[in-house]
């Protein structure tokens, strides 16, 4: 398997991973990407920021997320607890795995991609979201040693969990 930025060329397969989890959220009464985000416009300025990852197995995209190192403005106040430190962070987005291929420890396995880059960067702490009723997610994230921190709320007021790893140096 190869963790790489994403290409141009990936557009159409990361959107149908999207579209894929999209409908998998609502179909489980996740009411989180049900907007049209994330869309084609949000993953092309993604990957032009340099900012989008694909997870590529045998020359097909299995799964991707975003991964940023530019903080995240909708971080900077929580509500309900607290983030763990204040240090330099890397920001996970976007994670979406090939439904055909749920279960299988795909997403676990980006994540270590991701820690790996962030070690490499001296980027010790990971931030991320999720949805109230994205069950797997959280319970992903506490399997992979996330700890609660709080609620967030982003830019449209929509309330969010707020999740922080800090890796060891």
């Amino acid at each position: 398997m190869e963790f790489r930025k994403s290409r141009k060329s990936d557009l159409n397969r990361i959107m149908e991973i999207i579209k894929a989890a999209q409908k998998y959220m609502k179909e489980s009464g996740i009411d989180q990407w049900q907007d049209g985000y994330p869309n084609e416009d949000s993953i092309t300025s993604d990957i032009e920021s340099g900012e989008s990852y694909v997870l590529e197995k045998d020359g097909k995209v299995i799964a991707t997320s975003y991964l940023s190192f530019n903080g995240e403005s909708d971080y900077n106040t929580i509500y309900e607890g607290e983030w763990i430190n204040d240090e330099k962070y890397a920001v996970v987005h976007r994670v979406a795995v090939d439904n055909d291929l749920k279960g299988n420890g795909i997403a676990g396995k980006v994540f270590d991609y991701v820690e790996n880059i962030c070690l490499e960067k001296g980027i010790y702490d990971i931030k991320i979201d999720t949805h109230r009723h994205n069950k797997s997610m959280q319970r992903f994230l506490e399997k992979k040693g996330f700890k609660k921190c709080g609620i967030i709320y982003l830019k449209d007021n929509s309330e969010r969990i707020a999740f922080e790893k800090v890796l060891k140096k």
